[in-house]
């Protein structure tokens, strides 16, 4: 999987992620104020299916729709194209950024480290 979201796409994915299976209409409903009209979800969620991140099946006379693809696996496609593209792929060239641009105190530093470690040992 190597398509990137539009920043409408990825929100409504992170609603299908949230709610695991939802109508057009229960999308709406969970998007900030203010709400986009229905043909534009509706149009949204078909693009999103063209791109293989969303599937649906028949529910009454419409169709509720679910998420092809876990949010981790996004999420990991996602980090790791912006360490390639902006940090040559260094992992520590990511965080040292990260320090220097977001004051990231020692404490998330620690909280990092200890997540990289554990998923070594797994």
């Amino acid at each position: 999987m190597s398509k990137q979201l539009t920043k409408a796409e990825e929100q409504i994915m992170q609603v299908l992620w949230r709610l695991n299976k939802a109508s057009v209409k229960e999308v709406i409903e969970k998007l900030p104020v203010p709400k986009p009209a229905y043909n534009t979800v509706s149009t949204i969620i078909r693009i999103l299916e063209t791109k293989e991140f969303v599937g649906h099946e028949p529910k009454g006379r419409g169709y509720v729709y679910y998420p092809l693809i876990a949010k981790e696996d996004y999420s990991n496609q996602s980090i790791h194209k912006l360490m390639n593209g902006y940090f040559g792929g260094s992992f520590k060239s990511m965080v040292s950024f990260f320090m220097k641009e977001n004051k990231m105190d020692i404490t998330e530093l620690e909280s990092v480290l200890k997540e990289v470690n554990k998923n070594k040992k797994s």
